[in-house]
């Protein structure tokens, strides 16, 4: 074994002990996988070989810098099928988290005992692949159809219990693992028959279709997880059919717009986690916060930050808004306790670290203080005066708007360098993404705290600029705005939304107004009223709407009609003759819009005005926007994002589509600097 090797191995008498240290996950690189092949080799003479690796976790999944380029031997089925076949059995000895490559060769073992907690998976749904060493046709013989079907078409993880309940694992470990593999190896059971060579027991057929269905209906069109079901069915013929089809079709899909949209916007993720603003800037340690404003923004933020470990002030503007703003926060943390998300100990001792109060001074001492109140200035001036006299000048205070400018709402605070924006987005104690916006004078330092606290609060955190509406609301508004312009010119809400749904949204952008209230966007469009360009077309049809007290589902209709008691939208009668009547009105000539012209269309305003945005440096980058919109918008993310969907359509569809909708509504489109050199 040579030194620099990753894998090494040990002899201690009759045991073989096999090492994979490759940090940070143990990754199944070419070296890795070169490394086990030659360890398969040096084994041979002991009695038996304990597979183990070094760190925090077991193999934790392949190294996807590798999958653009052509695959290079060993290749891990082959390195599996090695450990399989060895005349010496290995044992799996494994902790942390065993995903993909990584449970593929531990189900290439004879046996596998793993520490309690240990988590296992095969993940590689979530990057638009199907598992390629034999772990679709393995799992079902291992673990049985349902559970396989859940695992890798479905993206489930399993602890130690759980894949031991299933026939998974042959011990579950409490205490030393070392000592444990000692001990479970010293009077080893009779070797069982192959994992590859067992019969996988069929599901019924329709357990099959139900599952399918559940899955499918959880893809929104994303294809990978139907491919995963298709793969696992090929388990009922025998391994040397099924095996060699897994990893033909896995090296296609590895070449699939689909999967490089997903491992895009994996690798993004990581991108926007490290903006180049806060390079070797060290954030402070936050440990106590102040939330203002216990409505649903404020509870889920001062929710989020309790399950992030912080110890949390809530402050309303008296006691009995305070009282309620608990009791708020304490029904968000019973609520995840009755999902089985939380234990009643942790819950407890989460409200331990909270309090909900109308006495500023309370909030005395905090790290960071972060405003959740109205969309108003005046109002969220008056909070920060009285925060500034709370906490010390030191404290950071960060301000949740949503459009408004945080240098007005700052203006007068003393030490300005402490000021941000945190814009979470509804509900906080669920929604991932958090958008930071530093002001001019925010010093490095508090711009990377605030990266840390939404690391801490497991959020994706993106930079964002000082525009109207910063990366996210802005890109929703030029959505809104184009699905509008289709209504006065052809469609009927059903059909944008319908087209919305093709996309991969979980809902369409009329669906979802009315889900939100369409009171927010009126509010809004008043407010930009007086500044708005007046060459802008401006169509007018949801102000008539609002005026009509259609205000969304919470007033029983809007841009769809709601029974009592029912939140299914059903068309209305009385929005098409406003539609219509409005571009009568116009003189719109209305002309039919298919679904996939409206996809089009929406798809390419996104791009562009993403492109825009990252033009003026509002975002730092394409995978900037192409996070904002899958964590705060519902993007699918197995398109990868707007940008990266640019990308793989061509930026001549999208140069092509703006300029037929500024054709049609001239001076009311921008187009980015991309999209104007593309076509």
């Amino acid at each position: 074994m040579t030194n620099d090797s990753p894998v090494s191995v040990r002899r201690d008498g009759d045991l073989a002990w096999v090492t994979i240290d490759n940090p940070p996950v143990n990754a199944t690189s070419t070296a890795v996988r070169a490394g086990l092949e030659r360890a398969v080799a040096e084994v041979q003479g002991a009695r038996v070989a304990i597979l183990t690796c070094a760190g925090k976790t077991f193999v934790a999944g392949g190294d996807m810098s590798e999958f653009d380029a052509p695959p290079v031997e060993p290749h891990l089925p082959d390195v599996v099928q090695q450990i399989e076949d060895s005349e010496v059995p290995f044992v799996a000895v494994m902790q942390g988290n065993v995903l993909g490559g990584g449970f593929e060769i531990a189900m290439g073992c004879a046996w596998r005992i793993a520490a309690r907690g240990t988590r296992f998976g095969l993940p590689e749904v979530n990057v638009g692949l199907i598992p390629g060493a034999g772990g679709t046709q393995r799992a079902p013989r291992l673990i049985g159809m349902a559970a396989a079907i859940d695992m890798a078409a479905g993206g489930q993880m399993l602890d130690a219990d759980a894949l031991q309940a299933l026939g998974g694992l042959d011990q579950v470990v409490d205490g030393d693992l070392e000592e444990a593999a000692h001990a479970f190896v010293a009077d080893l059971p009779q070797r069982p028959e192959k994992v590859s060579e067992r019969v996988a027991a069929p599901l019924s057929a329709g357990e099959l279709e139900a599952k399918r269905a559940a899955v499918l209906k959880r893809a929104r069109g994303q294809a990978s997880p139907g491919l995963n079901i298709e793969a696992l069915q090929w388990a009922y013929e025998t391994f040397a059919i099924g095996q060699p089809r897994e990893r033909a079709r896995h090296l296609e899909l590895r070449k699939s717009a689909e999967s490089r949209a997903l491992r895009h916007a994996f690798f993004a993720e990581r991108e926007v986690a490290r903006p180049k603003a806060t390079e070797g800037t060290a954030p402070r340690d936050i440990s106590r916060v102040a939330v203002v404003g216990g409505g649903l923004m404020g509870a889920g933020i001062a929710t989020a930050s309790l399950s992030g470990g912080l110890e949390v002030v809530l402050i309303e503007r008296d006691a009995q808004a305070a009282s309620e703003a608990r009791d708020r926060v304490s029904g968000l943390i019973d609520g995840a306790v009755k999902r089985g998300k939380l234990t009643a100990d942790k819950a407890a001792e989460q409200m331990a670290r909270f309090t909900a109060t109308a006495d500023y001074g309370k909030a005395a001492g905090v790290d960071l203080a972060v405003e959740a109140v109205f969309e108003d200035l005046e109002v969220k001036r008056a909070v920060f005066r009285q925060l500034a006299d709370a906490v010390s000048e030191e404290a950071i205070l960060g301000t949740n708007t949503s459009y408004i400018d945080p240098q007005e709402i700052f203006a007068g605070i003393a030490n300005p360098s402490r000021c941000l924006g945190l814009h979470f987005f509804s509900p906080a104690h669920v929604m991932k993404l958090l958008e930071i916006v530093p002001l001019p004078d925010t010093s490095a330092e508090v711009l990377a705290t605030g990266f840390a606290f939404g690391k801490r609060l497991r959020k994706v955190s993106v930079l964002a600029g000082i525009c109207d509406g910063f990366i996210g609301n802005r890109m929703l508004a030029e959505y809104r705005r184009v699905a509008e312009y289709m209504l006065a010119d052809g469609a009927l809400p059903q059909d944008v939304d319908a087209a919305a749904r093709a996309i991969g949204f979980p809902m369409g952008p009329f669906e979802l107004q009315d889900l939100t209230g369409l009171q927010i966007a009126w509010a809004n469009r008043k407010r930009q009223a007086a500044r708005r360009d007046p060459a802008q077309r401006y169509v007018t049809i949801s102000d008539q709407l609002c005026e009509m007290g259609r205000l969304g589902q919470r007033s029983g209709k809007g841009w769809y009609d709601y029974a009592e008691g029912d939140r299914r939208p059903q068309p209305s009668a009385d929005v098409e003759q406003v539609i219509l009547g409005y571009a009568q009105a116009q003189g719109i000539a209305r002309k039919t819009l298919d679904q996939d012209e409206i996809a089009t269309r929406i798809l390419s305003v996104l791009a562009n005005e993403g492109a825009r945005i990252v033009e003026e440096g509002i975002a730092e980058s394409d995978a900037a926007v192409d996070m904002v919109q899958i964590h705060g918008y519902a993007f699918p993310r197995w398109r990868g994002g707007p940008m990266q969907a640019a990308r793989e359509t061509g930026w001549t569809v999208v140069a092509e589509t703006m300029r037929k909708l500024e054709a049609e509504s001239p001076g009311s489109w921008v187009l980015s600097q991309r999209a104007a050199t593309a076509g």
